[in-house]
């Protein structure tokens, strides 16, 4: 979580367990497991929201709002790791493979916040591209670390964002 995987060696895992390498690799005989068990002990700490119950938000606007808020709450929290994992996909074809479970998630929340909007054609394209751009954690970071909002202030201008997309005429 602190260096990413492509940057942990068994041997700095050894050292940070207090134990000798052959001791981690008796549990864990290769990289997939020894990444496996990470990544279920993290997924377990740290849940996205659900959008299961986003769906039960009957106005996609709200949906959305409340969606966002509780996105970016992650994100937040999650930062240094996915800041990590996002680095080291392109690099480390275990953490590109393993990644696409966080990718159908963000895919399905899109689904979620899609619903109910009654949009066709070019309108339901943009819609989705805005959704798919507002649920991003590289948004996230770019409203929040580099333009310096707040994540209130972060969700509030991607949800104008998904709004106009569908209004837009261009």
């Amino acid at each position: 979580g602190t260096l990413g995987p492509a940057r942990t060696s068994i041997s700095a895992v050894a050292a940070h367990a207090g134990v000798r390498r052959s001791t981690v690799y008796r549990h864990f005989p290769d990289e997939a497991a020894l990444f496996g068990a990470c990544t279920a002990h993290w997924s377990a700490a740290n849940p996205p929201p659900d959008p299961g119950a986003w769906s039960k938000v009957a106005d996609p606007e709200v949906r959305l709002g409340v969606a966002l808020a509780e996105l970016y709450g992650f994100y937040r929290q999650t930062e240094q790791m996915l800041e990590n994992l996002y680095r080291d996909e392109v690099a480390v074809p275990l953490v590109q493979e393993r990644f696409a479970v966080f990718r159908g998630y963000l895919a399905a929340a899109c689904d979620t916040l899609m619903a109910g909007r009654g949009l066709r054609g070019a309108a339901r394209r943009r819609t989705r591209a805005a959704l798919g751009y507002a649920t991003a954690f590289s948004t996230w970071r770019s409203l929040v670390r580099e333009q310096g909002l707040g994540d209130r202030e972060a969700a509030a201008l991607a949800r104008s964002f998904v709004t106009g997309a569908a209004e837009s005429t261009g």
